[in-house]
């Protein structure tokens, strides 16, 4: 099977060294194998993506030394395809609309006491999940927002018991996607999430290895769940470790992580950037 990877970054602010050891890691699987290596643009999110970013995105891989295959994909075009899929799974009542907020969550959560924990933090309560048809469908005409959830007990009915992935050096490994609950995959401000997108994007480019940092590692049962239920291909995984500073923590726009531009001003060439991100030239 040729290898197709991808650098999928979201241009929510400037590239930085944690970017560029992910994309080197990408480009390079590809690149050693006489792969292909797409970019991808994840902007989905319109409330922090940029335009401007996208553009700087573009230029410093360029500076960097690295080249992609075919045009770039700018999920904020495909939103017509992310609500097919989304419809796809609607239709097979694998959805169901959420009106809670996230404060009205966060109390329920708070007034049970304890509540499980999965990746992305305490998992939903089931409220709305409760809710009748006919509940749902007067809140929905009175234009009420709400989310769109996926009925994970619903979903998991439909897939194997012995749902894996493969990891490059671990072989096959387990899934949980429960660990999630009935994770969102489409709010108002977002029209479908990185887990829906994502996944749609992978099987459409046909990449066939995902390379992508550690911390996404978790969210693989959940995609490997998605794929399953949209009869999509299951591609290799290879989730590597994250560039952290001098104390150990990891490098992140947040915290004032230098920015590839940054370090370009200060005068470092390509060639020492690719070092820092440790990487030697291509």
């Amino acid at each position: 099977m040729p290898v197709i990877t991808r650098f999928a970054p979201s241009p929510t602010g400037l590239l930085h060294l944690g970017h560029a050891h992910s994309a080197l890691a990408a480009w390079g699987a590809a690149r050693r194998v006489g792969g292909r290596f797409l970019l991808r643009i994840e902007d989905i999110d319109g409330t922090r993506c940029r335009p401007e970013f996208t553009a700087a995105i573009l230029e410093d891989l360029a500076w960097l030394g690295l080249d992609w295959d075919g045009d770039v994909r700018v999920q904020s075009v495909h939103m017509p395809e992310y609500r097919a899929a989304l419809a796809r799974l609607s239709a097979r009542g694998l959805l169901y609309p959420c009106f809670c907020t996230r404060a009205e969550i966060a109390r329920e959560i708070a007034a049970a006491g304890q509540a499980p924990h999965g990746p992305d933090g305490p998992l939903y309560p089931g409220t709305c999940r409760r809710l009748a048809p006919e509940i749902r469908a007067a809140r929905i005409a009175a234009a009420e927002p709400y989310a769109l959830r996926l009925d994970m007990a619903a979903a998991l009915a439909l897939a194997p018991a012995d749902l894996s992935f493969e990891e490059v050096g671990e072989g096959r490994l387990r899934c949980d996607p429960a660990q999630f609950g009935d994770a969102v995959l489409a709010r108002k401000e977002v029209p479908a999430s990185y887990h829906l997108c994502v996944t749609h994007d992978d099987a459409l480019q046909g990449v066939t290895l995902v390379t992508r940092g550690v911390d996404l590692k978790p969210a693989t049962h959940l995609h490997r769940l998605l794929q399953v239920l949209m009869g999509w291909p299951e591609p290799r995984y290879a989730h590597h470790p994250l560039l952290t500073d001098a104390s150990g923590r990891r490098l992140a726009k947040r915290d004032g992580a230098p920015s590839l531009r940054a370090l370009r001003e200060r005068g470092l060439s390509p060639a020492e950037v690719r070092t820092l991100a440790g990487f030697a030239a291509p």
